[in-house]
């Protein structure tokens, strides 16, 4: 009786221990709720039309182009010692013309700096501009390379000379200039000591009393505030 006894005890420990091990293996088997239910490859699919949504869809960065003077600028025509008028073809090519009453030879002259300005034809609406080789273009928008400084040479003509080029090893500037058959030379090439550098700005009528105090400031030397 006792050893029936003992036999039925050991079949229900072994019963308990059984069941207790097929719930476990049932829950190892269970997924888990955070998985993501779709296969390895589809996955991998998805990620990738994720990324081609994302390029697609990035903003370009916008080009701006540079801010215009909107500075009045002094109407004139520009006279070199060579005895031609400065002009500019509707087709922005850039010479000299000897007929002073030629629209094409008025010119805007708009201050952007301290004794800088930018030199632009009126009747084409393109600035006059100097790259880093010293040929001189005409350009649709106002860039660095339409910058020229103006200062008054020793005999009172006018010369203008990039601001943003000059000779490597010297530190000469280059200028604007004219040679004698009315050409335009390359800014490398001229001399402030020369005739070809030399103009005299002929403002036309209602501008005469503007472009006079323009070029008093000019030959006025600046002061210097030293600070203690």
């Amino acid at each position: 009786m006792a050893a029936a006894i003992a036999s039925s005890l050991i079949r229900q420990k072994r019963q308990a221990r059984e069941s207790n091990s097929e719930k476990v293996a049932t829950n190892k088997r269970r997924s888990s709720p955070t998985k993501d239910p779709r296969s390895l490859c589809e996955r991998h699919i998805f990620n990738v039309f994720s990324k081609v949504r994302f390029c697609s869809g990035k903003k370009r960065p916008v080009r701006r182009k540079p801010v215009e003077p909107q500075l009045k600028g002094i109407v004139t025509r520009l006279f070199s010692e060579q005895g031609f008028f400065l002009q500019m073809q509707p087709d922005g090519a850039i010479s000299g013309n000897k007929d002073e009453n030629s629209d094409y030879t008025l010119f805007n002259l708009i201050p952007v700096g301290l004794r800088v300005v930018a030199i632009q034809g009126v009747k084409a609406g393109l600035y006059v501009a100097m790259n880093a080789e010293g040929f001189l273009y005409t350009s649709d928008v106002f860039t660095a390379e339409c910058k020229f400084k103006e200062s008054v040479f020793e005999n009172y003509y006018v010369i203008y000379s990039s601001t943003l080029y000059r000779q490597h090893e010297s530190g000469r500037a280059w200028f604007l200039g004219l040679n004698k058959d009315g050409v335009i030379m390359k800014g490398n090439r001229v001399k402030k000591t020369k005739p070809c550098s030399h103009f005299v700005p002929r403002p036309i009528e209602g501008e005469t009393k503007h472009t006079c105090a323009h070029l008093d400031a000019l030959q006025r030397p600046q002061t210097r505030r030293c600070l203690a």
